[in-house]
């Protein structure tokens, strides 16, 4: 080759490269406005929610994430148009993962260290049991094991967040946007009912505040409830369901990180095994600096306004993930839920309910 070919050649290279690049730049942003017209709708049905809240909340505790999901299933046919779809997948997919991986930044260590061993081991046993339940029911009714994942999940640790946290790391199967909207409905139905009606078996025991206020957080399925039942009681019933409640939140990721590995196992042999997802590792890496930064008392006050802003962030992604779930879920797929699938939900919160009150007796004898 003369020298000639080879200074051809390099000015050649030098001007591919400036021109990848700006074709991928072109590239990134139309990715990134066919995303905006589903993200816009999702939203919008998601502050439609927020709006509403208010005016129901006497039906239905921290109502605002149901009531999107059911504005976005009334406006599922308009959601089928393909210019919202890029949007809505996003919003389901990434802004829920996101959205998760910030719900470490409502942990301390040192309130689940609080505890105590008895209790932590009583939350834990009772969330197994609760999670083996769920799955057994799923086989004995005929449903996808994913719907006892789904179900186990929400019932064991936190409801909604939960369910759709859960159905990020689930493979996908036919009625899976369906079964994942109608746990979303029914944890916070049960949720909201056991807010009313826990308080008052929890009295009829005769339990003193610490063992109500961990038979509370360790059996209710959402914060907002949780805190709604406690705190009617008294503080001290209330500070200690809270505890008990966030520590269920704490262990979200070992739950997910385990279906997701139970049903890798239960691929077909050559399948790819999906990695940990990053979610998860911010979750966990969250969770550290949210215990560890007490450590440094001069960044406290900065990090404190941060973390009330990113909390922030996550509710309204979770909002933003569920109205998009919403828009992709049909009135007819709804309507074809079977009573088993109700049944499942409901036996599941007998259960935790059951498993945490004999284990407090045990432990108390």
């Amino acid at each position: 080759m003369s020298a000639n070919d080879g200074r051809h050649s390099t000015r050649s290279s030098l001007t591919k490269a400036p021109a990848q690049s700006a074709n991928q730049e072109r590239s990134a942003w139309k990715e990134a406005r066919l995303l905006v017209p589903g993200s816009v709708l999702s939203g919008l049905v998601a502050a439609g929610g927020v709006l509403t809240a208010p005016y129901v909340e006497f039906v239905v505790a921290n109502p605002a994430m149901v009531i999107a999901l059911v504005l976005g299933i009334a406006l599922n046919s308009l959601a089928q148009r393909p210019i919202f779809q890029p949007g809505i997948t996003f919003c389901v997919k990434r802004v829920l993962r996101w959205s998760v991986a910030l719900l470490g930044l409502r942990i301390a260590f040192v309130d689940i260290v609080s505890l105590g061993v008895d209790t932590a081991l009583l939350v834990v046993g009772a969330m197994i049991v609760t999670l083996g339940a769920c799955f057994l029911l799923a086989g004995i009714f005929g449903q996808h094991k994913a719907y006892g994942a789904l179900t186990g999940a929400a019932t064991a640790v936190c409801g909604a967040s939960a369910a759709l946290a859960t159905s990020s790391v689930l493979p996908k199967y036919e009625t899976k946007d369906r079964d994942v909207a109608f746990v979303v409905v029914m944890a916070n139905a049960l949720a909201t009912l056991a807010m009313l009606l826990y308080p008052i078996l929890c009295a009829w025991m005769d339990l003193g505040p610490e063992a109500m206020g961990i038979l509370l957080g360790g059996s209710i399925h959402d914060v907002a409830q949780v805190v709604g039942a406690g705190y009617a009681v008294s503080e001290t019933v209330g500070n200690t369901a809270v505890i008990v409640k966030l520590f269920r939140v704490f262990l979200l990721l070992p739950i997910v990180l385990t279906i997701a590995w139970w049903f890798n196992q239960r691929s077909a042999v050559g399948a790819e095994v999906q990695p940990v997802p990053a979610f998860a590792i911010v979750f966990l890496a969250l969770c550290v600096l949210n215990s560890t930064i007490g450590w440094i008392p001069g960044l406290v006050p900065a990090y404190e306004s941060i973390r009330l802003v990113l909390i922030d962030v996550s509710t309204w992604g979770l909002l933003l993930a569920i109205a998009a779930l919403g828009l992709g879920t049909s009135v007819s797929q709804m309507l074809a839920v079977r009573w088993h699938h109700v049944g499942t939900m409901v036996i599941a919160s007998t259960v935790i309910f059951a498993v945490t009150a004999g284990g407090l007796f045990i432990i108390g004898s």
